[in-house]
């Protein structure tokens, strides 16, 4: 599926949030200046929109990106080669439960509108878990629901049936953003999420809401 979108990945994202989503990135990205990390993983990093983001507002010394869709990932060596960030971004096809490198490699981990695609999310928290140094920071960006109840009539009817029809007429696939829809409501959001933070033993957990509730920030430390 995400193959089949990923030429039109990025001007979707844009177009659909109205740009929004790239202050998102940024906001979830500020959790980890504090912290200056040198080495990062970014995990489903799709087009790598946030590797990028991470390459500019952190200036760690290594970044990588790792993705189970070729297609997305192809997108995000063409945009990284433009950039000339080839010495500092490496992208690989890598799955969230069975990362390829070893224990307490990474100063930071970030996960940007993946989680919830997770297979099993548990399975991929403490992988991710494994590869963070002691002390490192994980940061999660994903999609949740207002709570205001007109913001979420609205955002509803917009997921539903503007996100679907705008996917099909530009990307050619509908279902790509029916399931973005559908994969959202069953996320476990907000406290939820972060008490399968805490069930992990991730320590100094957090959770920020952003923009009327439509996305939330997520932290723990290993």
């Amino acid at each position: 599926m995400f193959n089949d979108i990923a030429k039109r990945y990025d001007f979707l994202n844009r177009f659909l949030s109205a740009g929004i989503d790239v202050r998102w990135r940024k906001k979830a990205l500020q959790q980890l200046i504090a912290s200056q990390p040198k080495s990062i993983l970014d995990v489903a990093t799709g087009t790598a929109d946030v590797a990028i983001l991470a390459d500019n507002i952190l200036k760690p010394e290594k970044t990588t990106g790792i993705d189970i869709s070729d297609g997305m990932l192809e997108i995000g060596r063409q945009k990284i080669d433009k950039l000339g960030l080839n010495n500092k971004i490496t992208l690989l096809n890598g799955d969230s439960e069975a990362i390829n490198f070893p224990d307490n490699t990474f100063d930071a981990v970030t996960v940007a509108f993946g989680v919830r695609n997770f297979q099993h999310l548990e399975a991929g928290l403490t992988e991710i878990k494994r590869v963070l140094k002691p002390g490192g920071k994980l940061v999660v960006l994903e999609f949740s629901k207002p709570t205001s109840p007109l913001v979420r009539l609205i955002y509803n009817f917009y997921m539903k049936m503007v996100t679907p029809n705008m996917g099909k007429l530009f990307s050619k696939n509908g279902a790509a953003y029916a399931y973005l829809d559908a994969s959202i409501q069953k996320f476990p959001e907000g406290k939820a999420f972060v008490t399968v933070l805490n069930s992990i033993d991730y320590k100094n957990t957090y959770h920020k809401k952003l923009t009327l509730g439509i996305c939330s920030i997520y932290c723990g430390i290993k």
